[in-house]
């Protein structure tokens, strides 16, 4: 019998994929990884275990998938078309690389999921396998089953009396991590329609946060964030902590019509409260520490990195090869925000470093200023020579 390791989530597809994996003579070994997603896996063993696979494999990758996916992200400020933040993009290589390591293990021959035709989540796994797994095969009993809603679905559940639990069905497709959630469906699909309350999973309102404003310090390595108000704390708790306060304060919402890889414009609504809070924080922090051609030339790179994290090319030389660049921009990243959060916002309102390009003396207006005022006519004269030249000789033009 042929072994495929599956993607396992709990839910009603992936249970059904079971299933239909058995119904086409695979032995299914369930694979389930622990992003953050606050569910609890141990109940989804079981429930695969009862619907007939062989077995169940558990993984906690939380601590890997901040050090090493959130954190690469972060100091490259990566946002997908502005706005997204990629936490669902992120955690797919990530659980795609256990995949195949552990269909290896196995010795099974097959790797599937339970992502559907027309979404990202399919690239994503399938082109981290093919990276770093090229000789398994991949199989998604989405893209090819007969079933053509959830209804059916449950149906197909209920003939194969498999454990699934019948709930009112929210209309909201949901994905959850340690950086964020992804929300779409429902009445989301009408890009006219403002995001009700209700899809919301973590951000209070900011009509209903608290009316005075939070202040929280941020304190950052070398890029990384290390501490909150002068406090060092794991990176993990770190970024539980600040989706808590974040949320309280209706932080971290975005709402963008955006472009799959597969060519459809989809609209997403998205929450990251930490992510929000870290990010506008660390862009501040290389504000204050970075040059102005440098950080002209990291928002470039930044871009191309958001666009290979959501097309699914983490494992690729260019990736690589930005990582290098990026690494060494943060050299010099070393310091504290201060953010105020209100009413859904995140304002750097504090900035301090070891390594700030700031100086005072030169800034200031006041009696303590050592900027030279003679120097500038010179350094305008060079700067505006060839403009000077061009408008002399159109100047000659207009006139005949």
């Amino acid at each position: 019998m042929k072994k495929v390791v599956l993607a396992y989530s709990g839910g009603l597809d992936t249970t059904v994929c079971i299933q239909w994996l058995k119904d086409r003579g695979f032995s299914v070994i369930a694979y389930c990884a622990d992003v953050g997603q606050g569910e609890d896996l141990r109940q989804a063993r079981r429930r695969a275990l009862a619907c007939g696979a062989v077995k169940a494999v558990v993984h906690d990758l939380r601590e890997e998938f901040a050090r090493d996916f959130v954190i690469p992200s972060l100091k490259a400020n990566a946002a997908y078309e502005g706005k997204y933040l990629l936490a669902t993009a992120l955690s797919r290589p990530l659980i795609a690389k256990y995949l195949g390591d552990v269909a290896r293990k196995e010795g099974a021959g097959t790797v599937g999921h339970g992502c559907t035709g027309k979404g990202n989540d399919q690239v994503r796994f399938e082109v981290t396998l093919a990276a770093l797994a090229p000789e398994l095969e991949v199989v998604a009993p989405v893209r090819e089953w007969e079933l053509k809603s959830r209804e059916e679905e449950i149906v197909y559940a209920q003939k194969h009396r498999l454990p699934i639990k019948i709930s009112k069905k929210s209309p909201y497709s949901l994905d959850q991590n340690l950086w964020g959630v992804s929300i779409e469906c429902g009445a989301l699909e009408d890009p006219w329609t403002e995001p009700p309350e209700e899809a919301y999973r973590w951000t209070r309102s900011p009509l209903a946060s608290p009316k005075a404003p939070h202040y929280v310090n941020v304190d950052f390595e070398r890029g990384v964030p290390v501490g909150v108000n002068g406090k060092r704390i794991g990176l993990t708790k770190l970024i539980q902590q600040l989706n808590g306060l974040g949320s309280r304060y209706g932080v971290g919402r975005t709402d963008l019509v955006e472009d799959r890889l597969v060519g459809i414009k989809s609209r997403e609504v998205y929450e990251a409260p930490a992510g929000t809070i870290l990010q506008t924080a660390h862009r501040e922090l290389e504000s204050l520490t970075l040059h102005r051609e440098l950080l002209e030339f990291k928002e470039i790179v930044g871009q191309r990195y958001a666009r290979l994290i959501y097309d699914g090319l983490w494992y690729t030389p260019l990736k690589t090869a930005l990582d290098g660049f990026i690494e060494q921009t943060q050299r010099g990243v070393t310091g504290t925000i201060r953010m105020k959060l209100w009413g859904g916002t995140a304002v750097p309102v504090g900035r301090k470093s070891k390594h700030a390009l700031y100086r005072k003396n030169l800034a200031t207006y006041g009696a303590e200023d050592t900027f030279d005022q003679k120097a500038a006519a010179g350094c305008i004269k060079i700067w505006g020579l060839p403009y000077r030249n061009s408008g002399r000789v159109h100047s000659s033009h207009l006139d005949r």
